[in-house]
């Protein structure tokens, strides 16, 4: 079994800037939810939860968590969408900035996946598969 490869500069690239825009999407929710503009009791903060889980396997860099963060992304680009008409001030541009950076982790991730399929080693037949 041969070890893996070293991944190539734009896949790091890519792990560089998903993980910062992840950890900055982190932050701005908790902000937003617990100091900026609180929606009720601050218990919406929670839903940066499963982002909190999506940071250590992009830092490992698992392919299977940077597929499960491309379609997860797209709940917090919503949420950003429908808070961004409906809220004033502060609120709705909160949510522009978590469309934004929704958007840019999408794409570091949509990258990333496509660099490594393209640059991955063939996989061997199965017999009897």
């Amino acid at each position: 079994m041969t070890p893996p490869a070293e991944p190539d500069a734009v896949v790091r690239l890519c792990r560089a800037v998903a993980l910062a825009g992840l950890i900055a999407l982190i932050v701005l929710g908790l902000a937003w939810e617990l100091w900026l503009a609180p929606t009720g009791r601050g218990t919406l903060a929670l839903k940066v939860l499963p982002l909190v889980f999506c940071v250590g396997g992009l830092w490992r860099h698992r392919m299977y968590t940077y597929r499960w963060l491309a379609l997860l992304l797209w709940l917090y680009f919503m949420e950003g969408v429908v808070r961004a008409t409906s809220d004033r001030g502060l609120g709705a541009a909160l949510a522009v900035a978590e469309i934004a950076l929704s958007l840019v982790v999408f794409a570091a991730a949509g990258v990333y996946i496509r660099r490594r399929l393209r640059h991955a080693p063939a996989q061997p037949a199965q017999a009897g598969a």
